[in-house]
């Protein structure tokens, strides 16, 4: 079974807002508007320091009562990550293993697959040592890859230590996006917990669709300006267009 807190994704897929700005302030928005689940962007947020992450945290899912994944996104991967490698896995590791907020800490944390072997090891073996949930994630924001080199990344995903493997790319086609959307079902036929995001224009649909052929996860904004990434729409209608396909 694959959770992220108390949230069942064998049951439901889940709306993760991505918060990104006045984290209190946009995570109340996000339950209000029916996510499931928050992201907190520690890079986007230019949150540096652990205690403060850690207390922005604690606040967070105390005031908007939803499950936290904390990710801290490195540049090569579409992130604002200023400093070194071993700070920015440094700071997931603590707010994973910082006892007087673990009670409250996050629920998940999301480290890249292309993040030095060494570091990501260390933050999956924090997150399971502490019983969170691993999302290992590749974005590629200028292709699609073949389907053989797309099922290739999530199961090496997988072998690293993934609960759920995470593959955002950018389509050229609509060729493309079924081929992402073919990997999808093939993988979650095969039990595996996948969230897969073809992005930009032409892949818009998969945020509501991909769920339909068993992506776990599927993002989305708070604010219909604000989008961390291309073509993600605002939680609110993700959740009403998802409802209206069920």
């Amino acid at each position: 079974m694959t959770q992220i807190g108390p949230f069942d994704l064998e049951k439901k897929t889940a709306v993760v807002a991505v918060i990104l700005e006045k984290p209190l302030e946009t995570s109340k928005k996000a339950a209000e508007k029916g996510a499931d689940i928050l992201e907190i962007r520690l890079d986007l947020l230019g949150i540096r320091d652990l205690e403060r992450a850690a207390e922005i945290i604690r606040e967070i899912k105390s005031e908007a009562g939803l499950p936290v994944i904390a990710t801290n996104r490195s540049r090569a991967e579409g992130g604002k990550w200023e400093g070194t490698e071993e700070d920015r896995t440094g700071l997931l590791i603590g707010l994973l293993t910082y006892s007087l907020y673990l009670k409250d800490g996050p629920d998940a944390v999301d480290i890249e697959l292309s993040a030095s072997r060494e570091e990501r090891d260390k933050v999956i073996k924090a997150a399971k040592d502490h019983g969170k949930t691993v999302i290992v994630s590749s974005h590629d924001f200028s292709k699609t890859p073949s389907p053989q080199e797309m099922k290739a990344i999530l199961t090496e995903m997988f072998l690293a230590g993934a609960d759920i493997a995470k593959l955002a790319v950018m389509p050229q086609s609509m060729e493309d996006v079924l081929n992402l959307l073919r990997i999808t079902l093939d993988l979650r036929k095969e039990g595996k917990s996948v969230c897969t995001i073809s992005m930009g224009k032409p892949g818009k649909h998969t945020r509501v669709v991909a769920p339909l052929y068993g992506s776990v996860l599927t993002y989305g904004s708070v604010e219909s300006g604000a989008a961390a990434a291309p073509g993600q729409l605002p939680v609110d209608e993700v959740k009403k267009i998802m409802e209206m396909l069920k």
